[in-house]
């Protein structure tokens, strides 16, 4: 049996659950898991579905059957193979804690996705990523080359098929050309808890503030630096007895957890952009192994 998502934005109207429930059950299939959100301040409605197609309904009659009751309600719709492995591309400078992590996650198959290339401005972990039989492009980055740099790396990002970019601690600003080309398909990690503590040296600024948390969050990436919509945060107490080494060290195994989760929930299609935030579907208890990390 063949296993689909679909994914629906619209504003929000009475019938729209009923209509996608009615659809999917005269086509022959079963929804396992819904997920839907209604958003009282903008009137935005969101949902997700997961379902199985039990007489083999292949995805293409099914998108375009959808689309009548897409234009009634107004929906932005998508219909996905759930089989289908995302092709990420991943972006790394000198820190490369992120990377490990994904790289990890990837190889025992708790992040189901296709890595299809890893870009750098340095050399740091190019014989790690050649070891995984990924490509590896090294492409320094200067004031001076900056915007063939750019243009170099989304030739890559587009011969490669890449839908989803992934900043595991790119230490270079984008352009705001390639951010909006770019939009909703480029995830960051900020090592600090946005929005406090941004900029240069985040530990040590939480250090001489006597913080008792830090934290990590990553989001999309917008023109407005560290300003995009959030997807996943999470933080660790830290006492008044440790350094800031010690706060460096625990801010990294953060930084490395939140920038999966929200790189899971993306590839799993369970983030929606709402306006400058996002809405983020759990996993339900009974999904399968791939959907649920912790």
């Amino acid at each position: 049996m063949e296993k689909y998502c679909l994914t629906v934005t619209c504003k929000s109207k009475r019938g729209i659950v009923a209509a996608i429930a009615g659809y999917l059950a005269e086509n022959g299939c079963n929804i396992t898991d819904s997920s839907q959100f209604d958003d009282a301040q903008t009137g935005n409605f969101f949902m997700r579905v997961s379902f199985i197609s039990e007489e083999g309904v292949d995805l293409d009659p099914l998108c375009s059957g959808f689309a009548d009751t897409a234009q009634t309600f107004g929906m932005k719709s998508a219909v996905h193979d759930e089989t289908h492995r995302m092709k990420v591309v991943i972006m790394v400078s000198h820190f490369g804690h992120c990377l490990n992590d994904i790289l990890y996650r990837w190889r025992i198959g708790a992040l189901p996705v296709e890595i299809v290339a890893v870009i750098s401005n340095h050399l740091d972990y190019q014989k790690l990523v050649v070891n995984h039989d990924i490509p590896f492009h090294y492409i320094k980055v200067t004031k001076e080359n900056k915007r063939e740099a750019e243009a170099h790396q989304m030739r890559i990002v587009e011969e490669t098929g890449a839908e989803l970019v992934v900043l595991a601690r790119y230490m270079q600003v984008l352009s705001d050309e390639m951010c909006e080309k770019m939009s909703g398909r480029i995830i960051n990690i900020h090592h600090s808890f946005l929005p406090s503590f941004k900029g240069a040296n985040p530990y040590k600024q939480a250090f001489e503030r006597g913080v008792k948390l830090i934290g990590a969050t990553s989001h999309y990436v917008t023109a407005d630096l560290d300003e995009g919509p959030i997807i996943e945060q999470d933080i660790v107490r830290v006492t008044h007895a440790q350094s800031p080494s010690d706060y460096v060290s625990l801010g990294r195994d953060v930084e490395s957890q939140v920038l999966a989760r929200a790189v899971h929930a993306h590839i799993h299609r369970r983030v929606f952009i709402n306006g400058n935030k996002t809405v983020v579907f759990a996993a339900s208890p009974g999904s399968h192994a791939s959907e649920r990390m912790g």
